[in-house]
């Protein structure tokens, strides 16, 4: 791969694109990431818990990547085809412009929908002349699977014991033992086209000439405008909102309805760092979020088909001793995720260790609890009715909550430290039976409301009493400590406590004062609350928007504008986000996060509506 017009033996930085310099693309099923240069750099196949096939943004050696770009020094811009999902990455040179179009067309959105795979990469020569340059090397098995090629009818079929690819190019190509490659000059208005298919089991490979490109790239386009098309939201910040909606729908797992909390793993909190995570999984408290999210902007589906997932593929006492639920699952609702790592691949940017799997699975994470039974109130309240089943399921949910709420757990970061009495873990547990008590009132159905009650009001007692520090004048992150933590954010947003009591308003300002840094909001402070890792991270995106909230519900406008228009600023040039920020105000850890996007919209949408 030495002779990639992005490769070289310079220093290591080189040989990576930063992590925001990179575009999203997906079939509801995976999804790639495309460089600013025009290199997938990202993408695993079929789904996006598969072993991937190209991946050197965590090892630029031995990763594999799909280059396609201009042969000669350009500059480049990337956009998103208006209103879609569709990225178009446009090269300037001397002597004219290209675009490569990169889009995954949508073969269904039905359970047990398989689909076809298939990546499409149109080049486009818009004015004058450009000199490309392309080169596939897929690398199985996160690089660690051999493979052979060969062409065949007209395409070259890359082929490793567990997965086969077939490529298909209006341009002739030259193959070795591992790549392909060509490179081809196209005139004003020509175009070349590569397509990417899985030739697994039954699916055969088959080309895909000009005009096929033409019907697919014009399919996708008008799936996602008619998606989006659903949206009641027309605020403020329409195109930063949408945005976040497209980018949560292409996190869906359209069989099964799971919601993954990112596309990607172990890119790293911190460079050099081990707070490297596989997030390619679903989430409870995530997904549940996300639903909140989408809900509120009348994207109804995405709920129901996440209620099928719980109910199809979750139940009540699945999660052993965590609990009746595991905080995660695989996007086909498996339970066992082992976690390990992956020596052979350096990291990016060298930020090892690299690893599949999430060994968290086995945590126990009282919060979530809250956060889907929340979901599932507003899912009753703003899309349909939920079953006697489902009510069924709350209950048990319900009723364990109230025997288990007292319990330490690792919390909602995940701690590694060991387990304590979290704050936000009771809050979470509170948010849990109070809003089961609210559904069970509106809808009459069955409750043991006396149970329920009292429960709920033991939770708050012990939150004002056990989890507010009188020396720091704040509710704090756990009972007998003083560090504060940006979950808290959440109690306003949940309705525990009126936005305006005074309590409240003097954690809001100790967190101002600890942990913001120009809008932006730290988690919490390791160094004063150990959490069992080396190193240190970046700011908390979602924090940050809770925290805009937050303002937004004690009626400080002004400070909650400058702060959300604040972090508008740190997107990526195509409204991105990781999960953290780091100092300089370059995006950290796994791309793009669910959770950002998520709190983004609801952030949004309460401003907007406080603004009038």
């Amino acid at each position: 791969m030495a002779d990639s017009p992005f490769h070289g033996n310079g220093p290591r930085d080189h040989r990576y694109l930063p992590i925001a310099e990179h575009g999203l693309i997906g079939d509801l099923r995976t999804v790639a990431l495309v460089g600013s240069n025009g290199t997938i750099d990202w993408y695993c196949c079929p789904s996006f818990d598969s072993p991937s096939v190209f991946a050197a943004i965590l090892d630029a050696e031995r990763g594999g990547r799909f280059e396609l770009a201009a042969a000669v020094p350009a500059r480049t811009k990337q956009f998103y085809f208006p209103d879609t999902n569709v990225l178009i990455t446009r090269f300037f040179t001397e002597d004219g412009v290209g675009e490569v179009q990169d889009f995954m067309p949508i073969t269904g959105e039905g359970p047990g929908d398989a689909g076809r795979h298939r990546l499409i990469r149109r080049v486009v020569c818009v004015r004058g002349t450009v000199p490309f340059r392309v080169l596939v090397a897929p690398r199985f098995d996160y690089g660690a699977a051999a493979h052979t090629v060969r062409p065949l009818d007209g395409m070259v079929v890359f082929e490793s014991p567990a997965q086969s690819l077939s490529l298909t190019s209006t341009v002739a190509l030259e193959c070795d033992e591992r790549d392909a490659r060509a490179d081809f000059k196209l005139g004003e208005g020509e175009s070349a086209v590569f397509a990417l298919d899985q030739v697994d089991g039954e699916v055969a490979p088959r080309g895909c000439a000009h005009a096929e490109a033409e019907h697919q790239f014009n399919a996708t386009v008008a799936y996602w405008r008619r998606w989006l098309h659903q949206s009641r939201y027309r605020g403020r910040w329409r195109e930063m909102v949408h945005r976040s909606a497209l980018t949560l729908k292409l996190l869906t797992y359209a069989p099964t309805g799971a919601i993954v909390a990112a596309p990607t793993t172990s890119l790293p909190e911190q460079l050099g760092g081990e707070r490297n995570w596989d997030y390619r999984y679903v989430w409870v408290r995530d997904a549940a979020f996300a639903v909140y999210a989408l809900l509120r902007l009348g994207f109804t589906g995405e709920a129901e088909a996440f209620m099928r997932f719980l109910t199809t593929h979750i139940s009540p006492g699945c999660g052993d001793g965590s609990g009746p639920l595991q905080i995660m699952y695989g996007i086909d609702g498996r339970t066992e995720l082992p976690e390990r790592e992956l020596p052979h691949l350096e990291g990016h940017r060298g930020s090892a260790p690299v690893r599949v799997g999430n060994a968290a699975v086995g945590q126990l994470q009282l919060d979530i609890y809250g956060a889907l039974i929340d979901s599932i109130y507003l899912y009753d309240k703003w899309a349909q009715p939920i079953s006697s089943g489902q009510w069924d399921d709350v209950c048990r949910l319900v009723d364990w909550v109230c025997d288990h709420w007292d319990q330490p757990d690792e919390g909602v970061w995940e701690t590694r430290g060991g387990r304590k009495d979290f704050t936000y873990s009771r809050l979470m547990c509170w948010v849990a039976i109070e809003r089961a008590i609210r559904l069970a009132t509106h809808r009459g159905l069955p409750a043991d409301h006396r149970r329920w009650r009292q429960a709920r009001d033991d939770i708050y007692r012990w939150i004002m009493g056990c989890g507010w520090s009188q020396r720091r004048s704040a509710f704090v992150q756990y009972e007998g400590g003083d560090v504060l933590d940006a979950s808290l954010l959440m109690m306003p947003l949940a309705k525990f406590i009126a936005p305006t009591d005074p309590k409240w308003l003097s954690t809001l300002d100790a967190l101002t004062q600890d942990l913001v840094s120009d809008s932006l909001v730290y988690r919490y402070d390791p160094q004063a609350s150990p959490d069992g890792l080396r190193g240190d991270e970046g700011t908390f995106s979602i924090c940050s928007f809770w925290y805009v909230e937050a303002l937004v519900r004690a009626g400080r406008l002004d400070e909650a504008r400058l702060a959300f228009e604040k972090m508008l600023t740190y997107a990526n040039h195509l409204g991105l986000y990781a999960e953290e920020i780091g100092r300089t105000g370059e995006q950290q850890g796994n791309f793009p996060q669910a959770f950002t996007h998520l709190s983004l919209i609801s952030a949004a949408f309460n401003l907007d509506r406080a603004l009038g």
